[in-house]
């Protein structure tokens, strides 16, 4: 159930809308289903209409009327929610109506439980799914009403009634969601024929030169040279800046004069003091590996990403909230690295994941620097031709954002779930269609068949049950061409399938043998350990496979919960 409530001065204004059944084709048998004494006059079951609605109204404003002579009404006293069920939902009787409607009136404080002074009030029912409730603001000790977070109170009781009524459960909200457009915004857009507002349109934008720059200064020069993107910085009298506004250049008001948004209205976390804060846990150069050599930066993305689920496993949720923002800006950049055919999908999933970076939780975003210096450095790098980093990412992504439906569940993070599960589909899309063209261009790179023969060995011993799905997969050419790879690169392909395998239960994969294909080019594309290494490595196997089995250690870990993916 969604409960709408808003304020007004002209109680018979809105009575009159309620009873119409002339101008409101869709208002049928109007009448009431409940009041504040069950025994307010009902225009609805009467043959003097006008006349009964004027004593419905006088009965209402009595104690506005009183209020005002002593100068102490409301300037807006009339109280206006709207309550309406789900589509599926069964058709409720006047009786439950009337229960539900004196439910809310309690709990959002116009008339509470047991006070013979509340607010007078009616609940009017003009169709099957909704009734109207419509009360006035003034008590009958003649103090307004304290309603305040009237629609929080109302929403939570509503909650409550779902569950009781075997009703459909609303996916509610944290407060944390960006503002969304108004009606008046959406019609000019469709007038414009802009497919979204430039609420909307502005936000994305913000989003991705947020995700591209390092400092606040250069966040600020990339959304000024941003095409059809006006920006107006305001500065501190010490030329630091203090905040800023975007409008879009096809946006404007009836005296062709820009329409305007602060970083907070178009989003909670778009506000300059929480980028600033967000562009301060960014290391200016990101560390290489030892000895001078510099790491991929989609590599360095990759590893760093792939570390977000068992982050979301620990008890810190301040950073586990700041790894899931990290990741946000991570979807957010991809758009602008990727081929023009994977754009739109990824663009979809950095929208819809937007709904899922933000809660009540306050992230600690220095937890995520190295993830957050690693996309920027991405944006400094293209991807490969091939598109092999790309699909690795967004493999790894795809972890993620299922771990991140599975942390906002447990803590009941209704919106943030729904928003989590709509970026699966679309980094699904991306990902089956990123992984073909270097799928395809591994698979023409099939060694001899005596080398294929001795893989597929590796494979049954390896991963023996799954061996049968791997070596039947279409992708099972890639994988050995991989597998290949790293041994002439000098890297044990047993020890290394291993390694791919273990980083996530592979029951639930879609296509086994290109889950492991890319997990293995990634990981073969480190430097393959020194002789004296494997050596070493070879060592402590053979000490830990003669030491004796604990108890503890006999215990096979619990595994996580499976679910569907690729």
């Amino acid at each position: 159930m969604i409960a709408k409530i808003s304020s007004g001065k002209d109680t018979a204004g809105l009575i009159r809308y309620l009873f119409d059944t002339k101008k409101a084709k869709d208002h049928t048998d109007p009448h009431l289903v409940a009041s504040w004494d069950g025994f307010a006059p009902d225009p609805g079951r009467t043959d003097d209409f006008d006349a009964t609605k004027k004593l419905l109204v006088a009965d209402l404003d009595l104690h506005v009327k009183q209020a005002k002579r002593l100068g102490r009404a409301p300037k807006k006293h009339v109280w206006h929610c709207s309550i309406r069920a789900a589509e599926t939902d069964r058709h409720l009787s006047d009786e439950e109506w009337a229960d539900i409607a004196r439910r809310v009136v309690a709990a959002t404080g116009i008339a509470p439980d047991g006070d013979a002074d509340g607010c007078r009030w009616v609940a009017v029912r003009h169709a099957p799914d909704h009734i109207h409730i419509a009360a006035t603001k003034v008590r009958g000790d003649l103090r307004t009403a304290r309603h305040w977070n009237d629609y929080l109170t109302a929403d939570r009781e509503l909650a409550a009634v779902e569950k009781e009524y075997g009703l459909y459960q609303v996916v509610r909200g944290d407060r944390t969601a960006a503002k969304r457009p108004t009606r008046a915004e959406q019609e000019k857009a469709r007038r414009t024929g802009q497919d979204k507002t430039a609420r909307e349109r502005l936000r994305t934008t913000v989003r991705t030169a947020v995700a591209a720059a390092s400092s606040v200064e250069e966040f600020v020069h990339l959304l000024s040279h941003i095409d059809g993107v006006l920006v107006k910085v305001v500065y501190f009298p010490s030329g630091d800046i203090r905040g800023y506004k975007v409008a879009a250049e096809d946006t404007t008001t009836a005296d062709k004069k820009p329409v305007w948004f602060s970083g907070s209205e178009l989003a909670p976390d778009l506000s300059l003091p929480k980028i600033q804060k967000r562009l301060e846990s960014i290391d200016p150069h990101p560390a290489g590996q030892p000895g001078g050599r510099r790491s991929n930066p989609w590599h360095q993305a990759t590893t760093s990403t792939e570390r977000i689920p068992r982050h979301l496993d620990q008890t810190d949720d301040k950073a586990s909230q700041a790894h899931l923002a990290a990741f946000g800006e991570a979807l957010d950049a991809l758009p602008l690295l990727a081929p023009r055919a994977l754009r739109p999908q990824l663009r979809e999933a950095a929208t819809a994941f937007e709904r899922a970076t933000r809660s009540r939780i306050r992230a600690e975003h220095h937890h995520a620097r190295a993830l957050r210096s690693a996309v920027r450095a991405m944006l400094r790098e293209p991807a490969s031709r091939d598109g092999a980093v790309l699909a690795m990412f967004l493999d790894t992504a795809i972890l993620v954002v299922i771990a991140a439906a599975r942390w906002h569940q447990l803590r009941q993070h209704d919106q943030q779930v729904a928003a989590a599960h709509q970026t699966l589909l679309h980094l699904q899309a991306a990902y089956e269609e990123a992984a073909a063209a270097p799928l395809a261009a591994l698979a023409q790179r099939r060694p001899p068949q005596h080398a294929v023969e001795r893989h597929v060995r590796c494979v049954r011993q390896t991963v023996p049950e799954h061996a049968e799905r791997v070596i039947d997969d279409p992708a099972f050419e890639a994988l050995i061409a991989v597998l290949a790879e790293a041994e002439l690169a000098g890297h044990d392909s047993e020890q290394l399938l291993r390694q791919a395998a273990d980083q996530r239960a592979l029951d639930d994969a879609h296509s086994l043998a290109r889950t492991l294909a890319l997990r293995m080019r990634r990981l073969s594309a480190r430097p393959a350990p020194s002789a004296r290494a494997r050596a070493a490595q070879a060592h402590s196997a053979a000490q830990r496979s003669n030491a004796p089995v604990h108890a503890a250690a006999a215990v096979p870990a619990p595994q996580s919960p499976r679910t569907q993916r690729r």
